[in-house]
């Protein structure tokens, strides 16, 4: 029975299982209870406000009170709360939120498919990739290439396509089929005196050497988020998705790019597919797609995959996957009027006249004491520390510089997140540039303070 005399702290600890949480120190500190929200802020069971400087988890755009997006729900709530899209299916909200979709994506004659977060789509997307080859009579184009440090999500499979060891260790992953190649990281991977152009030649060499090592006919697809953002904040080096591209081509190897985190307006254009002139074959979706408002995610996937989903029904039957929640109609809506507000609030267009600013305010770290790299591309920033940038070193991790920096943040009114020693930013994208001051303010002031702990531990 529910105690009404403990704490939300205390029944936090005693019923919930939180996701990316040290799970044991956790029970000796409890959550952080956030109780409403307003524009770019948060605030605390006990009425104090932050910043989210993450927009929640890189997904928030809006920001966290449109009522627009809380009108759009209710009203279809109030009108169908519920439906499915098993056996033929279908309601207003999906059809139109599909057809709107599919013209907005840079592939040709695209159809959609509905699920309810990234790792939802992604693993479908490899299986709809493996079922077309199936019934294209490639039984063995299976293997799915992924980068180093990429991020697709936490679902068996796309744990598996993930390129970060904490998603593997403990939990039997990543299974076969599922192979790395390196991280376009230049600032850490790049070799000394080697520019831009030719780390991205050496990045692609590495790419083409494990397509030889594997045989292309036994590769199915490569993919990539355009920015890897839970990597580290690791925006493309010049030239390589160039030569990326054209050795998929090359190779009759399908593209997929994720744009569960850059897409809808993060890099300054619509797609982060349009700012580095991807062509992929697959473009995944889900956080701005609702501004996070409600669970849903997307694919538009070209005619070489859904065209032989047909032929796989004359061949089997009924196609076999899908969700319950799959275009879930409330969901819809709420995309929907998303999108909408995107177009008549000119978001986009936003983000380009505030990203100058929010590139002058993170690139004024750059030669601090123990910032290494500071790297953006629109409203996404992450800047990496180290005891001697010069060299490029890391932290010994035991010290837990990025956490104490996170964590000095959050103290001073600000969210952000660490992954190691590199704290990312990733507004709304409603965020003002006197915002954005208050934003870099709050984080200099802990900056500071990370460095005195630095100094202290020297």
């Amino acid at each position: 029975m529910h105690d009404k005399n403990k704490s939300l702290k205390d029944l936090d600890k005693q019923s919930l299982i939180h996701p990316y949480t040290n799970l044991a120190a956790h029970q000796q500190s409890g959550p952080l209870v956030i109780e409403r929200g307003d524009g770019i802020h948060v605030i605390d069971e006990n009425g104090k406000s932050y910043i989210e400087g993450l927009a929640g988890l890189w997904s928030t755009s809006l920001g966290f009170s449109e009522p627009e997006l809380a009108a759009a729900a209710a009203k279809q709530l109030e009108k169908l709360p519920a439906y499915h899209s098993f056996n033929g299916m279908a309601t207003r909200p999906m059809i139109e939120l599909a057809d709107r979709l599919k013209d907005m994506v840079p592939i040709s004659d695209g159809r959609v498919f509905f699920a309810n977060s990234g790792s939802e789509i992604n693993d479908t997307v490899v299986k709809l990739i493996w079922y077309a080859n199936n019934i294209l009579g490639c039984p063995e184009k299976k293997k799915i290439i992924t980068r180093e440090r990429s991020y697709h999500g936490v679902t068996v499979a796309t744990a598996s396509m993930t390129g970060l060891t904490a998603c593997h260790d403990g939990f039997d992953l990543p299974l076969d089929r599922f192979l790395k190649c390196m991280c376009p990281d230049y600032y850490r991977e790049g070799l000394p005196g080697e520019s831009e152009e030719q780390f991205s030649e050496r990045c692609a060499d590495d790419l083409r050497t494990l397509i030889e090592r594997e045989g292309a006919n036994t590769i199915a697809a490569f993919y990539a988020d355009p920015v890897i953002a839970g990597g580290g904040v690791v925006p493309p080096p010049a030239g390589y998705f160039e030569r990326v591209q054209k050795i998929l081509r090359e190779n009759q190897i399908l593209f997929v790019a994720d744009e569960v985190i850059c897409g809808f307006g993060r890099t300054g254009r619509v797609f982060a597919c349009d700012t580095y002139d991807l062509r992929p074959d697959v473009i995944t979706v889900a956080k701005a797609l609702s501004s996070a408002y409600l669970p849903i995610s997307a694919a538009v996937v070209a005619p070489a995959i859904w065209e032989p989903l047909i032929t796989g029904s004359e061949r089997y039957g009924p196609f076999a996957h899908g969700f319950t929640y799959s275009g879930h109609p409330v969901s819809a809506a709420v995309a929907l009027r998303t999108l909408e507000i995107y177009e008549e609030r000119s978001i986009f267009q936003h983000v380009q006249s505030v990203a100058a600013h929010f590139a002058k305010r993170i690139d004024s770290f750059a030669g601090h004491p123990m910032v290494g790299d500071v790297r953006r591309i629109g409203l996404l920033g992450g800047i990496e520390f180290s005891p001697n940038p010069a060299t490029k070193a890391q932290f010994d991790k035991s010290l837990g510089v990025g956490a104490f920096c996170s964590q000095q943040c959050r103290n001073h009114g600000l969210i952000v997140r660490n992954i190691g020693d590199i704290v990312a930013f990733c507004p709304p994208l409603i965020i003002s540039e006197l915002e954005i001051d208050e934003m870099f303010r709050r984080f200099e002031t802990a900056l500071a303070e990370t460095w005195e702990m630095v100094r202290a531990n020297a």
